[in-house]
């Protein structure tokens, strides 16, 4: 592997060697990276991966046309071959008026330790790595005598290495490192029927994952507590989320805000910025900027610097998220959230994408309900992101009187996303990253529950 500054001087040069081949402008990625996987079910190695790769990608100008191409061979030869495909291929695409890296003016990148890289996360021996998976899927299996099959528990660890560089002279690079570990437990009662659920762990270093033995432990109860399940009736209840199903509810509030879907004019929330979109109490932000977090990173895929954009505020759309050619496109200035892999143009991303949260504890959000359904998992994905048409598959518990009283399953949730933000009654204290994008517990009024 190559070594930083061979990297950094790598993506430079094939920028400079662009722009001699006759380019306007440029820009070249190059990433680096391994990772480790394993699967065990039943105390058996099912799965087993360790790899490494490396790969370089540039993009090309020539005024307003673009193309881009990509390589693992960084060979003198391969290279060659790349920069001169690009410069071929750009002189041959038509011209888009909004084309272009940033202006020189906005590149940069966000000062000092965001702790994003652990080398712990590889100090493990395969063994231990294994061992670590083989734990977790065993603490759930004795747990509950009912924990009678697995879909296995699993260890995961990567890291990567990221340097962006471009023909206004910015050469920028971060790494980052993660590990994860999971269970997923298969219950089953007396008459035969089963059910499955999971827990999982993930954290920038080994030393902050949840111990094995949590993690099987959770799964298990997760699991358990979904047996017996049956129909509910349908009814219009109050819904209230579990945190991790409530975050697709940030991934619609997401792709609403995404510049490419607003400027093709396919979301429920094109045009409407400056307009109550939901309610008072409701405040979306999104953070790149949040040391140690999972989205956080010190610049962008154009080398924008990373920030804290408030998308909504008191239920007030504030902002969409956009990268320089969303933004020229909708007349407005990038949020520096700019998506992209080696090739291609870039894409909308968030950095850790979250719902602020409120006051109330979960377990005072479900006591004050005398009817109604906790959500544990949606399934499908009817949701129109047009119109704000929802209707989702969904199981999880029914709220009697205050309390979880019994598990139910194939009942529909449905509304539409327009009404259900502005009907967001409470917010739950609990939130917790478990990935870039987070949301506490939530409570919905005027959602339909479809069952018998």
């Amino acid at each position: 592997m190559a070594t930083e500054i061979d990297l950094k001087q790598l993506a430079s040069e094939v920028v400079e060697r662009a722009m001699k081949g006759g380019a306007t402008a440029a820009e070249a990625v190059v990433r680096e990276g391994s990772e480790f996987s394993t699967l065990v079910r039943l105390g058996e190695v099912e799965t087993l991966k360790e790899a490494g790769s490396r790969a370089i990608g540039v993009r090309v100008f020539f005024g307003q046309r673009a193309a881009s191409t990509y390589s693992s061979d960084f060979s003198a030869t391969g290279l060659e071959k790349m920069i001169s495909s690009a410069l071929e291929l750009a002189r041959l695409t038509s011209e888009d008026p909004f084309a272009g890296i940033p202006e020189p003016g906005l590149l940069g990148a966000l000062p000092g330790d965001l702790d994003l890289f652990y080398e712990d996360v590889y100090s493990l021996p395969s063994a231990e790595r294994i061992a670590y998976a083989r734990r977790a899927e065993k603490a759930a299996l004795d747990s509950d005598a009912r924990i009678r099959n697995s879909e296995g528990g699993s260890f995961d660890a990567a890291t990567g290495r990221k340097v962006l560089a471009n023909s206004h002279g910015f050469v920028g690079e971060y790494r980052r490192s993660y590990c994860a570990l999971a269970a997923v437990p298969i219950a089953q009662n007396d008459d035969g029927a089963m059910q499955r659920d999971y827990w999982y762990s993930v954290a920038r270093s080994l030393g902050r994952l949840e111990s094995p033995e949590h993690v099987g432990r959770v799964a298990a109860e997760r699991t358990l507590r979904r047996l017996g399940a049956r129909k509910a009736r349908t009814a219009q209840v109050p819904v209230v989320l579990d945190p991790l199903v409530a975050r697709s509810l940030l991934d619609h509030i997401f792709e609403g805000v995404n510049g490419d879907s607003v400027y093709r004019g396919a979301s429920f929330l094109a045009g409407r910025l400056g307009e109550q979109v939901a309610g008072e109490n409701v405040t979306v932000i999104d953070d790149g900027t949040l040391v140690g977090g999972f989205g956080t990173s010190p610049f962008d895929g154009e080398g924008v610097p990373t920030r804290r954009t408030v998308v909504i505020e008191k239920g007030v759309l504030k902002s969409y998220l956009l990268n320089t050619y969303t933004a020229k496109k909708l007349k407005l200035a990038t949020t520096g959230n700019a998506s992209r892999g080696l090739a291609g143009t870039p894409g909308i991303g968030t950095g850790n994408f979250f719902l602020q949260p409120g006051a109330k504890s979960p377990q005072e959000i479900i006591g004050g309900i005398q009817e109604g359904l906790y959500v544990t998992e949606f399934l499908g994905f009817g949701v129109n992101l047009v119109t704000g048409d929802y209707s989702r598959g969904a199981s999880g518990l029914w709220i009697s009187r205050g309390e979880l009283s019994y598990p139910v399953e194939e009942i529909t949730v449905a509304g539409n996303l327009k009404d259900m933000l502005r009907n967001i009654s409470e917010i739950g204290n609990d939130l917790e990253f478990r990935g870039s994008a987070a949301s506490p517990t939530i409570r919905l009024e005027g959602v339909t529950v479809g069952g018998e």
